[in-house]
């Protein structure tokens, strides 16, 4: 039994346990931030700069999955051509995505 005691290693006290038990908290945190927040952050300001770059003549799809042409721009809304001679106004918030006519396909 006394062996045994002597034997065990000592435990990390006071200070020293408080900083090996946050440091892999924290290293997940910062790994979750570059795995997971950073990538979003910048495919909403890619969007948000799509959508304030729209023009005429650019390929939209709405959040409903329609898919048009744009015909003219507003401030905070667009008209989109969906067929021959059928326009809707749209809230630009709602285009989903936009593509580009010059736009070369991801597979290329």
């Amino acid at each position: 039994m006394l062996m045994m005691m002597q034997a065990a290693p000592a435990q990390p006290s006071g200070m020293a346990a408080l900083v090996f038990n946050t440091i892999p908290v924290l290293l997940i945190v910062v790994i979750m931030w570059f795995l997971l927040f950073r990538p979003q952050q910048q495919r909403i300001k890619q969007h948000q700069a799509d959508v304030a770059s729209l023009k005429k003549g650019d390929d939209v799809v709405t959040g409903g999955g329609i898919r048009g042409r744009v015909t003219k721009v507003a401030d905070d809304e667009a008209e989109i051509e969906i067929a021959q001679g059928v326009k809707v106004r749209v809230v630009k918030s709602t285009i989903s995505q936009v593509i580009r006519p010059n736009a070369r396909p991801a597979n290329d």
